[in-house]
């Protein structure tokens, strides 16, 4: 069997990597199009966010899935047809979610072995994060875990995949 693509967007907040990732996906032309949104609406300007998103891909002239999954990424994996192409949106907001539980080796190992068995079944894999690393390390004890963590795994992820992008501006460049 194929092993699906692997495609790693990252980037600073606003800066098009949402609608980068979308139009990505739907240029693959796969059975169907799933979006796994990682982000809790717990404001208003989350509620205004993940609006804006449903509302993007509303407007798109091909459905979309969507399926909410905050925390256990794992657990998508039997809502996932062979064939499917995947946006993950995002894993800054996911890995912010699973740090409140802890044991983050376990949740490391288990979200590699999940992507792993995701590209046993899918065409493509798009996995969106946040560019955090441009600010110097944190003084503060929480923040600068969440800094750790989020740096180990965008390296991890991007030496998996197929193709990275940053983005800027609206504008992505290709590092892999």
């Amino acid at each position: 069997m194929v092993r699906g693509k692997l495609i790693f967007i990252t980037g600073g907040v606003r800066s098009g990597k949402s609608s980068f990732a979308e139009h990505f996906v739907m240029n693959e032309q796969a059975k169907r199009n799933v979006y796994v949104a990682s982000g809790i609406a717990v404001d208003e300007e989350m509620k205004a966010r993940i609006n804006r998103h449903q509302d993007d891909r509303r407007n798109y002239s091909v459905e979309w899935v969507t399926i909410e999954q905050p925390r256990h990424l794992e657990q998508i994996i039997p809502k996932i047809e062979k064939g499917d192409a995947i946006l993950w949106d995002c894993v800054t907001t996911w890995l912010a979610n699973e740090l409140y539980e802890g044991q983050m080796e376990e949740v490391e190992k288990q979200l590699f072995t999940t992507i792993e068995k995701l590209l046993e079944k899918v065409q493509v894999l798009v996995i969106v994060s946040n560019e955090v690393l441009d600010e110097p390390v944190s003084k503060y004890e929480y923040t600068a875990l969440y800094q750790e963590w989020i740096g180990r795994l965008h390296q991890k992820l991007v030496a998996k995949a197929d193709h990275a992008f940053e983005m800027e501006y609206g504008e992505d460049r290709q590092w892999k």
